[in-house]
């Protein structure tokens, strides 16, 4: 019998390519068997008295016809189609990027496959989303800097959440630190006329770490000036989103030596619009950005900034969310995560 021809009781079978497979059916028929029996020893379902020379004719037959066994089928048996659900305002560089690495990687090693959905902050794709994941048999949903309103019925992991939703686990950065980090590193290199960024209405962390550099700034007696204080309000992930804000800021007349950016993107576009006007970082202003993204050390200059750990951040949300789903850790409302203060060379001594 040469190698084209097929063996005996096995009927002639259309030879997919590498992204094609055949079903169940068509690889019974193919062998002449009955799909239970195939069934059977494909997923090595104990007690039942198959041949071997069955078993492995069987299994040869479906790795040549590359048959793959249906995952929802399976899933539905079991209960468990390992797969987590992902929200997320946007899929651009920065921020979220450098969380989802850490949650990917997380789930890449154990063995979890993940949808993501970008919402761009809009409240109604927020819910239809997270319904729409969970028809499509998510175990878990990690929200990354996504507002919950309500319960939701699968373990939840929030990302910067903040809000206390029940049976969400909030992890989220220590912002009181973060601010203390912060305005004590400027108000030591004499800073006293500082100029803050506030966040966008809808980012998850932009009240907390507002709150934070308030009550930082009231410790050290300095007081924030009205007219220093711009709101970013574009959604984007570029810097262009701190640009328009520093000429504000440049229009008030108000002299400042220093800026607080809401995050390292926005503070790129600060730098780029205080260039512009012919000052010098940090001789004339300095600059601090927040989150730590991997381009802030490659500005020029290079970016003093708060670190939050993103891609750690990631990982442990996602461990977390895992934990719940296997019931091997008891559920926890807040996880608390430390900020680092790195400095570089957008900061500097204020000028005699």
């Amino acid at each position: 019998m040469s190698k084209s021809e097929p063996n005996k009781g096995e009927k002639d079978a259309v030879r997919p390519n590498a992204y094609q497979s055949v079903s169940l059916k068509q690889l019974a028929a193919h062998l002449g068997l009955n799909p239970a029996t195939i069934s059977v020893v494909l997923n090595d379902v104990p007690g039942r008295s198959i041949p071997q020379a069955t078993r492995d004719r069987i299994k040869a037959v479906a790795k040549e016809l590359n048959y793959q066994p249906s995952l929802l089928a399976r899933s539905l048996r079991n209960r468990r189609t390992l797969t987590i659900g992902i929200l997320v305002p946007e899929l651009g560089d920065g921020y979220h990027t450098q969380v989802m690495s850490g949650i990917g990687d997380q789930l890449i090693n154990a063995g979890y496959f993940y949808f993501t959905a970008h919402h761009r902050h809009k409240p109604k794709l927020v819910d239809e989303y997270t319904r729409m994941l969970i028809g499509r048999g998510a175990q878990g949903i990690i929200a990354i800097d996504t507002l919950l309103e309500h319960p939701i019925p699968i373990p939840v992991v929030a990302v910067a959440g903040h809000r206390k939703v029940e049976g969400v686990t909030n992890v989220s950065l220590d912002h009181a630190r973060a601010a203390e980090l912060t305005m004590t590193h400027l108000y030591e290199l004499g800073h006293r006329e500082i100029a803050f960024m506030r966040g966008q209405s809808f980012s998850s962390d932009s009240d907390e770490r507002w709150k934070g550099l308030v009550a930082a700034a009231e410790k050290l007696g300095l007081r924030i000036k009205p007219e220093l204080v711009v709101t970013l309000e574009r959604d984007m992930s570029s810097p262009e989103l701190g640009y328009p804000v520093v000429q504000q800021l440049m229009a008030s007349k108000v002299p400042f030596t220093a800026l607080v950016a809401f995050n390292d993107i926005s503070a790129m576009g600060a730098m780029r619009a205080l260039q512009d006007f012919n000052l010098r970082i940090p001789g004339d202003v300095s600059v601090i950005g927040f989150d730590n993204i991997k381009a802030a050390a490659y500005t020029l200059p290079r970016l003093t900034t708060i670190s939050q750990p993103l891609a750690e951040i990631g990982r442990i949300a996602t461990q977390t969310l895992l934990n719940r789903i296997h019931g091997t850790a008891d559920t926890r409302e807040d996880i608390t995560v430390e900020p680092e203060l790195v400095v570089r060379e957008s900061t500097g001594p204020v000028r005699s």
